[in-house]
């Protein structure tokens, strides 16, 4: 049984279901690309296929449910529909979500990567443009802004972080990054924490960041269900897991994708995202119908980022997910980046 319909959910039941019965909970009708989130929220058309199609051809079902409770001691979880399910072996990828840490008002007023859609009709059913907040540095807050600024041009957009902007890349990355986001005309709040959203905009340590819309892009958490069942969690609260992707506490639990927290030699522990989320997912498939018994092993290759819809950024990475000083950038960097972004999609069947 798999629990989890994202990147590495998916991945693991249509390869595990080539041969063996699988049954898929996940509430969701069709996946949610989230890396391609920022294209919605700009209104460009969604990349959304549906789960039962992706489906095709393999022996597992589709259960649209929420999990809510695990028993892992009676080997059966609970549906929100009130559905109590054995099963025999549970592979758990519930995956993460936007992460609001505690700051007051986020919830209510800004829109997560999540509600890409509601974000879009918000800005183009503004009667007047105005000022739009982008809240996190990172790639998912940089490839919103740059996106977002290149398709509503009236509005003015600032990208607001509590540390610099891209700064993980390497000089070449970050230089790319900074140079395009000044040609969009996106203004930048570097080392400013926000300690409150209203309905006025940002608070910050440093002041008032106005703003008439606020996206937000922070950071990513896991689903707190793995904590709850008694599974033992990492201090991020990503489940620890052994050299086979095996529960430390319950090796009878698979955990795979942004609900786990790997750590490999000469690797560390690997970063959420598609990127580490889908090999895991290839991996444990292999190994629910028997063709592999190795422990699992990955090592990063690059880094990339669209930055609107004629430029990019693909950053050449060590193993150990370190800079390479090499970038591709402009329309060779964009066109990887998207070529990869379908290779997604591909790689789900």
């Amino acid at each position: 049984m798999v629990i989890g319909a994202g990147y590495a959910g998916l991945t693991a039941a249509t390869r595990a279901g080539r041969r063996d019965r699988v049954t898929l909970i996940a509430p969701e009708t069709r996946f949610l690309h989230r890396v391609r989130q920022h294209e919605t929220a700009a209104g460009h058309p969604e990349h959304r296929p549906a789960v039962d199609q992706l489906l095709r051809g393999r022996r597992v079902t589709h259960l649209r449910a929420r999990v809510t409770e695990l028993d892992l001691l009676g080997r059966k979880l609970m549906t929100d529909s009130g559905q109590a399910i054995g099963y025999d072996t549970l592979v758990y990828a519930l995956g993460s979500r936007t992460a609001w840490h505690g700051i007051p008002g986020a919830a209510e007023h800004a829109y997560p990567a999540e509600r890409a859609a509601e974000l879009r009709q918000r800005l183009s059913e503004a009667p007047r443009p105005g000022t739009l907040a982008v809240v996190g540095g990172g790639a998912t807050g940089i490839e919103l802004a740059a996106e977002l600024a290149e398709a509503y041009p009236e509005w003015q957009v600032r990208l607001v972080t509590a540390d610099e902007v891209g700064g993980w890349f390497s000089a070449a990355g970050r230089a790319q990054v900074l140079r395009v986001l000044e040609r969009l005309g996106v203004r930048l709040y570097e080392h400013t924490r926000v300690t409150a959203v209203g309905p006025d905009g940002l608070h910050t340590a440093q002041g008032t960041v106005e703003a008439d819309v606020v996206a937000w892009a922070a950071s990513m958490e896991p689903h707190a269900l793995a904590a709850e069942a008694g599974l033992t969690v990492a201090p991020d609260g990503r489940a620890v897991v052994d050299a086979y992707l095996r529960s430390v506490s319950h090796p009878d639990v698979y955990v795979i994708g942004d609900a786990a927290a790997v750590t490999l030699p000469r690797v560390g522990t690997l970063r959420m995202g598609c990127a580490t989320a889908q090999p895991m997912g290839r991996y444990l498939g292999r190994v629910l119908s028997g063709r592999t018994s190795a422990p699992f092993t990955f090592r990063y290759q690059v880094q990339c980022l669209s930055l609107g819809r004629r430029d990019g950024l693909v950053q050449l990475v060590h193993g150990d997910d370190s800079m390479r000083p090499m970038v591709f950038t402009g329309a060779v960097g964009r066109l990887v980046k998207a070529g990869i972004v379908r290779l997604v999609v591909a790689i789900l069947r």
